[in-house]
């Protein structure tokens, strides 16, 4: 038996304090259901999962439950999945500044290459 901590945006809150019976059987995250190999195919949210988070500051987490029995299989990744996604991450390995793959994830903060970062920090500085 799960019990209810209320409703919200129309939908009913459960709450995990973590108790492996805090969620109805039947429902589940999206976490959950990638790792039984599905998704959540289209349907909207049946309720949602309050918890605290571990970091302090991020608090509390909503998450949205979905139902098992309406979720269907993860379609397969094909070739031109495959090849979009190898595109989007040779995009995010680009330095704009000095126009080259420098082989790691460029650093949304900086939007630059740690060599053009110091380099230009460096410059700043004297």
């Amino acid at each position: 038996m799960a019990f209810c901590r209320g409703w919200e945006f129309g939908l009913i809150v459960f709450a995990w304090r973590g108790k492996p019976g805090a969620v109805p059987p039947g429902l589940a995250t999206r976490r959950q259901l990638r790792m039984i190999g599905l998704r959540p195919n289209g349907q909207g949210a049946q309720a949602l999962l309050w918890f605290r988070h571990r970091k302090p500051y991020r608090r509390e987490e909503m998450a949205d439950l979905f139902r098992v029995d309406l979720a269907a299989p993860v379609r397969p990744l094909n070739a031109a999945r495959i090849f979009a996604l190898d595109k989007a991450m040779a995009a995010r390995r680009w330095c704009p500044q000095c126009q080259r793959d420098v082989g790691y994830c460029v650093p949304t903060s900086y939007k630059r290459c740690w060599t053009c970062f110091e380099a230009n920090e460096y410059a700043e500085a004297c």
